[in-house]
């Protein structure tokens, strides 16, 4: 019974916590709207995505969000920095690579959304094939160093947490 009316049950309680934040007041109506669309949107689309990734170890998840969360803070500053005082010509901006060995399509889905969201960065372009992201770097005086980075600060706890 629980497992048919809550098939995705984190996604419910991500959806139903979003949209209470949307809503800026946590009054009685937002909470039963908030519910009930966070039980229709998973139960509605579970038939597209019928293999749940499998989630290895859940605490990771609140050290990834805080370490997401960190990177964005301080990425907010640089790009502020290299927009304000640093002339145009003189930003080191490239495309780099970066191999993955993520295996779940959710977790490079939420690897190249990671990416995406911390300012300076964007993923371009997935290559399931090579198992690469392509990512620009507004400023990247060693590429390297930025590939290693996302390494090991996304992708090796991303693999630690889905399977």
């Amino acid at each position: 019974m629980t497992a048919a009316l809550f098939p995705h049950p984190l996604l419910s309680a991500t959806i139903a916590v979003v949209w209470i934040l949307l809503a800026n007041e946590p009054t009685p109506g937002a909470i039963v709207l908030a519910m009930i669309v966070g039980v229709a949107v998973p139960k509605f689309t579970s038939v597209y995505w019928p293999d749940r990734p499998r989630v290895r170890n859940p605490r990771m998840i609140a050290e990834y969000l805080l370490v997401v969360i960190w990177d964005i803070v301080v990425s907010n500053v640089q790009v502020a920095r290299l927009v304000l005082f640093r002339r145009p010509e003189d930003l080191q901006s490239c495309f780099v690579v970066v191999p993955i060995e993520l295996e779940s399509p959710e977790a490079v889905t939420v690897l190249a959304g990671t990416i995406t969201m911390t300012p300076g960065t964007l993923t371009v372009d997935h290559d399931p094939v090579r198992r690469t992201l392509l990512v620009h770097c507004l400023h990247a005086p060693d590429p390297d160093e930025v590939v290693a980075s996302i390494i090991a600060r996304y992708e090796s706890r991303l693999r630690s947490i889905f399977r």
